[in-house]
């Protein structure tokens, strides 16, 4: 498991709770040094939360491994140390613990070092982050999930499966979206070792799969269309490996032909080929709505007649929420509103659309884009969009999609603000 980059991890910041009681918070500390090092040489870490708590190098208690320190056991302990690679989980007693949100958690991390001249010891590290406190689980009218498509601008540089699946379980959620091409080595065969470490890495952070995504590529050959044949083969191919991976949802992105996504006339009879297939796998063929393409229109006109015609029960709605985006997203350099397409500005579905088609739907992923320091979300109108799910009793995932600056480690943070906010949010709903 890979860490950030940061010496204050944002996985692992939360409220401790003991015999029923919040005692305290914990968060996670980097290694600051180019070498690990013995704990005994730690001389402490203060701590400040805003003008909530400030204490001492002294106060904080220590984790390595399984075992808890005060700063003085650590002086006298042989043999604990502090590896390079690993976190140390630093907990400060404060009754009742820090309320949710975003917090700037600051330290002065002190270590001495051995072979720097005592006149300037002890070393010390000093730091701030704003951090969002690991979410409470919510009220119980929806699931939530995590999307690894919004780690994928550090999935496989600074982040690696094992670290994208903690972070998911850190915010509290129990369900995982992958993308087969994006996230499976070997794709479409992967290694019996790589499936055996994928369903270890699910029991250990009590995670379920979710939503496998997959593609249908009509331009796959130069000069030719796709065949029904061709388009049924790709689809099916992903629900066999779907189901082997554990997944109930399969999302295929269909080849569109036009500006409003309208997908590839091979689409309806490639779908119905492989219906049988998806009964017989226990999978349900969900496309995703996406801008620009909004609820009312012939594209899911077009869904629901295939549900209605076939009478099938494995095939769905996917909602993509970024449909109801409702402010534009920032020009990045060298974009202008005329170069760059206008769905951009959010095309602003009013969610009470979502009522027509509630019977339909077996997913949402909840994209996103950024989500201030306030704890607003800049594009998306959250609560009338999660009152309109709720009212149309939708009870399913939602499943975040980070789709915002690829900063390196921004999606875990920004992950973590959502959660925090929808689950809010949907726990004041009406």
């Amino acid at each position: 498991m890979l860490l950030e980059r940061d010496l204050i991890q944002s996985v692992g910041f939360r409220n401790v709770t003991e015999d029923g009681r919040v005692t305290g918070f914990q968060f996670r500390l980097r290694m600051p040094s180019y070498r690990g090092m013995a704990a005994s040489l730690i001389d402490g870490v203060a701590v400040r939360v805003g003008d909530i708590i400030d204490v001492g190098p002294d106060v904080p208690l220590w984790t390595f491994g399984e075992r808890t320190y005060t700063l003085h056991q650590l002086w006298g302990s042989d043999g604990v140390r502090w590896p390079l690679e690993e976190a140390a989980v630093v907990t400060v007693p404060l009754e009742g613990g820090l309320p949710q949100g975003i917090h700037e958690l600051s330290i002065e991390l002190r270590l001495r070092m051995s072979y720097i001249p005592l006149e300037h010891q002890p070393t010390v590290h000093r730091t701030s982050r704003k951090v969002t406190l690991s979410p409470e689980i919510g009220d119980g009218t929806f699931r939530y999930g995590v999307s690894l498509y919004s780690f994928m601008g550090d999935y496989g540089t600074v982040m690696d499966l094992e670290t994208a699946l903690a972070a998911v379980a850190d915010v509290g959620a129990t369900g995982v979206e992958i993308l087969g091409e994006g996230h499976v080595p070997q794709y479409p065969e992967p290694s019996a070792a790589w499936i055996d470490n994928w369903f270890s890495l699910l029991e250990r952070y009590s995670l379920e799969p979710t939503n496998y995504g997959s593609w249908i590529d009509t331009r796959l050959h130069p000069g030719r269309a796709m065949t029904v044949a061709e388009g049924a083969e790709a689809l099916q191919r992903d629900l066999r490996l779907a189901h082997r991976l554990g997944f109930g949802f399969v999302r295929p992105k269909i080849g569109v032909v036009s500006s409003d996504l309208v997908p590839d006339p091979i689409w309806t009879e490639s779908v119905e080929r492989s219906l049988d297939l998806a009964h017989e796998l226990g999978v349900i063929i969900c496309p995703e709505i996406h801008s620009p393409t909004p609820i009312r229109h012939p594209v899911v006109e077009d869904y629901i007649g295939l549900i209605e015609r076939t009478g099938t029960k494995n095939f769905g709605l996917l909602i993509d929420t970024g449909i109801f985006q409702d402010r534009p997203i920032p020009l990045r350099e060298g974009e202008t509103r005329e170069t760059r397409p206008p769905f951009l500005d959010g095309i602003g579905v009013d969610p009470a659309d979502f009522a027509g088609i509630a019977p339909y739907v077996v997913f949402i992923q909840a994209k996103f884009h950024d989500i201030n320091d306030q704890l607003e979300d800049q594009q998306i109108p959250w609560r009338p969009v999660l009152q309109s799910l709720k009212d149309a009793g939708y009870t399913g995932y939602l499943s975040s999609e980070y789709e915002g600056e690829r900063t390196p480690w921004r999606s875990i943070e920004q992950v973590r603000r959502q959660h925090a906010l929808i689950r809010r949010i949907a726990g004041e709903l009406a």
